[in-house]
């Protein structure tokens, strides 16, 4: 049983990851194009060549400049919260064993927005560093009260989501108080319209604090992609096949908040993106994590690459937030996994 979960996925497995990178890279250098100026793909081949030191783009300043400082840090970004968000899905739900878990279900988007607001608002300190920390701390006290509810109310798999949901209901009522008694306008409309997910105004250090983070996470999760597997199968079998069940539980959860945090803190709360990319992959991959965990990254990051330039061009000049987007096809989704969860049950 735990030989098959952990199998690697072999050649198929490798030529759909490959498939899957080069498919990245075109949705990329594609939608970077997409918009008013006139921009071709060679264009953004020639400029990042260019800044490698590889060629020269032949471009104007600001022809460069728009594929450089504006889309392209964009479009990569979009790319690392969707491969992020799908991870912590993955692992969210591999933990909790519940198909419905996700860091904006659970309200760990919402607690991290809080932390982070408060640090905007209240001027508790400056810098992104701060900024993220506050988001870490936000995320870190809503997925203990997420928790702390559910141990009490019974600790089901339904009552996790209930306590999730409530969660995330006071964390963003919380948001609100801080937004509003800030009394201040025009902060307020670009706070709100950050809360709903944006991804305007990327910058290339967002960018590196991002990946980073993913790298990182990454890693840690597919060094304990054989745990996952076991807890597959609930905590009492995990402890049974020799995984050290709190420590494992406890490194992947903070894990999984500190890359939440850092997401939201650059990008805003983002939703369903960890709920349907990783049930998408388990189709494509089957359940074993070492399979599992790139497989959902490279198709949460081709997919928000899209909704995001769907958001900022289908109303263009007017940009919708990205976080509208992605609730409009997660919630339909999050019905059907509903619904297919209790007929199992």
């Amino acid at each position: 049983m735990r030989s098959l979960l952990t199998r690697p996925g072999g050649v198929g497995t490798t030529v759909l990851w490959l498939c899957g990178l080069a498919l990245l890279c075109l949705s990329v250098a594609f939608t970077i194009t997409i918009g008013p100026a006139d921009i071709a793909v060679p264009n953004v081949w020639g400029v990042v060549a260019d800044h490698l030191g590889l060629g020269d783009s032949g471009l104007s300043l600001i022809r460069e400049g728009i594929i450089w400082n504006l889309r392209l840090p964009r479009t990569v970004l979009a790319a690392v919260c969707g491969a992020g968000l799908g991870l912590c899905g993955v692992v969210m739900q591999s933990l909790l064993r519940n198909p419905l878990a996700d860091p904006y279900v659970l309200g760990i988007s919402s607690g991290a927005s809080t932390g982070a607001v408060a640090v905007v608002i209240l001027g508790l300190g400056s810098g992104v560093a701060t900024l993220s920390l506050g988001a870490f701390l936000g995320s870190l006290c809503s997925f203990t009260l997420v928790l702390v509810l559910s141990h009490v109310v019974g600790g089901t798999a339904d009552r996790v989501i209930l306590a999730g949901v409530a969660a995330m209901q006071l964390f963003s009522a919380l948001t609100s108080f801080i937004v509003m008694s800030a009394g201040d306008a025009e902060q307020t409309r670009s706070v709100l319209f950050w809360l709903l997910g944006s991804l305007a105004g990327t910058g290339w250090f967002d960018v590196a604090s991002c990946l980073f983070a993913l790298v990182v996470v990454l890693l840690v999760c597919l060094a304990k992609a054989t745990a996952l597997d076991a807890f597959t199968f609930g905590q009492d079998a995990a402890a049974s096949l020799g995984v050290s069940v709190t420590r494992t539980r406890t490194v992947l959860l903070i894990a999984t908040a500190l890359l939440t945090a850092t997401l939201v803190s650059s990008a805003g709360a983002i939703g369903f993106v960890g709920l349907v990319l990783p049930h998408a992959a388990r189709a494509l991959v089957g359940s074993g994590h070492r399979g599992l965990l790139p497989t959902t990254a490279l198709a949460g990051a081709i997919f928000l690459v899209w909704i995001d330039t769907i958001a900022r061009t289908v109303l263009d000049p007017q940009e919708i937030p990205v976080g509208v987007m992605t609730s409009l096809i997660g919630v339909p989704a999050f019905v059907v996994i509903l619904y297919r969860t209790r007929k199992t049950s």
